[in-house]
């Protein structure tokens, strides 16, 4: 993959031999982003489990302290009560059965988020084939499967995100914006791997996160000292 002038003055802020320490590895990253927009600061975390066996997947939800820096949509499947609720609480789209074939037929995911209540499960399934792929399904362990329809709205609006191993064993996940200052960014970090390390399935032997790197949309990774996680 070729990349362009401004990427390789970028790569050459950064030791690649070097594992920074947190607050350092967010600081080169602010400092390498040089993109016109407000780039995304991602961290890819490579773990020691296999996600074959079910006893070493991890996925589970935090809310990050100083948000994501995104407006994020949610849709909600609910009926009844819990269908006002959710508009009340600031879904930003609600509905049943009849948003299945706006979704399935019509391609609509205009979404980022989709929250359902137990009782709407049976429905939500059917798009398993739609919603799976794009990582959209709900599921209890994220805490998008709840009857506390209003709690989990305003956990995902103040900035929560879910963590899960991907086909190879690596979590991907959002950590703000450039434009973050990099206190709230660590504070962001600090959240994230908090979560990830109390979520260490027992069964994974030897290593369990192997290395962790920091990036900007556009920019180049940034190595973090991942012996303390």
């Amino acid at each position: 993959m070729k990349h362009g002038k401004k990427y390789a003055e970028a790569a050459k802020l950064i030791d690649r031999t070097v594992a920074y320490e947190p607050a350092e590895a967010i600081a080169l990253v602010k400092k390498a982003a040089v993109a016109k927009f407000d780039e995304t600061v991602e961290i890819h975390i490579r773990t020691g489990c296999d996600g074959r066996h079910a006893d070493q997947q991890i996925r589970g939800a935090v809310v990050l302290p100083k948000g994501t820096g995104k407006t994020v949509k949610v849709l909600v499947f609910a009926k009844g009560a819990k269908l006002d609720e959710a508009l009340a609480a600031g879904a930003d789209y609600a509905g049943g059965e009849e948003l299945i074939p706006k979704i399935q037929n019509d391609g609509w995911l205009d979404f980022d988020v989709v929250v359902a209540t137990p009782d709407m499960m049976g429905v939500v399934g059917r798009l398993g084939k739609v919603l799976g792929p794009k990582g959209l399904m709900p599921n209890p362990k994220a805490g998008t499967v709840t009857m506390n329809v209003t709690q989990a709205l305003a956990d995902i609006k103040a900035g929560k995100i879910e963590y899960r191993l991907d086909k190879t064993n690596i979590i991907h996940c959002p950590l703000g914006k450039v434009s973050f200052t990099e206190e709230a960014l660590l504070e962001n970090f600090e959240a994230l791997m908090s979560a990830i390390s109390k979520a260490k399935p027992s069964a994974v032997k030897g290593q369990y996160l192997r290395s962790i790197t920091l990036t900007s949309t556009m920019g180049p990774g940034v190595k973090v000292n991942a012996v303390k996680y």
